[in-house]
């Protein structure tokens, strides 16, 4: 697996300090593990990181602390770490930190935080839970507990050199497997049976493993934006919406492609070519200086244009890197309407779908670089007619 170099973790580690210095916290407590990742290379399931301006603090628990030592003095591993072994609870360790050090402010990671687990470190650490309000005031002598939003999430936001690399490696490895894949559905296939195939196949090309559950959604299924394969068998004449991805080196990419099942007739061709050109007309708009929303409303209004703007009522992108689904969101009216700048990587994605008849989707994963936009995938748009027999030898090879 190749991770990030530990230059690059430095870089990291630099900037979100930089923001909690801002913040006038003298540490920042880190659980969410995307986050942990980013930070430390970290791809186990369980540790916590409490970050200050001099030091970090790596909790982790028994079947992790002997591979996360042994990986600090190496190329990829976390500069400056100091490894803490959970004792009892990581809570409880966690607590133990934060009072030894003698922290007055420490930050929290308020969206991955439940009120209950607020409520036992405040009490841990000697405050009072009932009396004390998230980082308001200090209740003898015990650090206070400030909740932060999208600290490292702000970071995330613009790929570094590493994850443009990882990405587009990634991307690149979608875009090989993703042809030959398509054009092999059959008729009398069932929709698991495709989407269990298809992981296989993302298997085969080199990702660890599925960046998200696979849809395969046929005919009718085909207009449910987030169907679920079942055990309904691909049709003569069916259109076929497949979204798939996977993860390489802790990294998703993402694709969304729409097969006919033969040749497709006139509905489903008008269809298809209206979200291809919504689709291009949201990809033309991606350069530096572009709000999300707007480039939204390039597929947006392409789709009315074609009178299938009731037929198209999710956002039109997200955000790609260690989740499937993170910052920017691509929609008309986002969290945060970011405004593009280089390094962002995010899917475009329009679609329109027709209660009864099907529907189609077209997504391609795209980077923001100084003179435009960079598409990372690249797997040919026009509307596949595929369909042979169930009987034609597709088992896993």
């Amino acid at each position: 697996m190749a991770l990030a170099p530990s230059e690059i973790l430095a870089a990291r580690l630099r900037r979100v300090r930089g923001h909690v210095e801002a913040a006038g916290l003298d540490a920042l407590i880190v659980t969410h593990l995307p986050n942990v990742f980013y930070l430390t290379n970290f791809t186990g399931t369980s540790a916590i990181v409490v970050l200050t301006a001099d030091a970090l603090y790596f909790i982790t628990d028994f079947r992790y602390l002997a591979a996360v030592q042994a990986g600090l003095d190496t190329r990829i591993g976390c500069p400056g770490a100091t490894l803490v072994a959970v004792d009892r609870s990581y809570d409880e360790t966690l607590a133990g930190v934060l009072k030894d050090r003698g922290f007055a402010r420490v930050g929290f990671e308020a969206e991955r935080m439940t009120v209950a687990r607020f409520n036992w470190l405040t009490a841990a650490l000697g405050g009072d839970a009932n009396a004390v309000s998230p980082g308001t005031a200090r209740s003898g002598g015990a650090p206070v507990l400030a909740p932060t939003e999208r600290v490292i999430e702000g970071e995330r936001l613009r790929k570094d050199a590493h994850e443009i690399e990882t990405l587009r490696t990634a991307a690149a490895r979608l875009s090989q497997m993703a042809p030959a894949f398509l054009a092999s559905l059959s008729v009398g296939e069932t929709e698991r049976q495709v989407a269990a195939r298809l992981e296989w196949t993302i298997r085969q090309a080199g990702f660890d493993r599925p960046a998200f559950d696979t849809i395969v959604a046929s005919g009718p299924n085909a207009g449910l934006p987030h169907a679920r394969p079942t055990d309904r068998r691909l049709e003569a004449g069916d259109l076929v919406v497949l979204d798939f991805g996977g993860v390489h080196d802790g990294y998703c990419v993402d694709l969304t492609r729409t097969v006919s099942m033969g040749p497709p007739g006139p509905e489903a061709r008008r269809i298809h070519q209206a979200v291809a050109e919504a689709q291009a007309a949201a990809i033309r708009a991606v350069r530096p200086g572009v709000a999300a929303s707007a480039i939204d409303r390039q597929a947006r209004d392409t789709l009315e244009r074609h009178g299938l703007g009731e037929a198209f009522g999710h956002g039109t992108g997200h955000g790609l890197g260690i989740e499937v689904h993170e910052e920017p969101r691509i929609t008309r009216r986002p969290p945060h309407d970011e405004v593009m700048d280089a390094g962002m990587v995010f899917t475009i994605e329009p679609g329109a779908y027709l209660p009864g008849f099907g529907g189609v989707r077209i997504e391609d994963d795209v980077l923001v670089r100084d003179d435009g936009c960079e598409v990372l995938t690249e797997v040919p748009r026009e509307l596949v007619a595929a369909g042979g027999s169930r009987d034609g030898g597709h088992e896993p090879r």
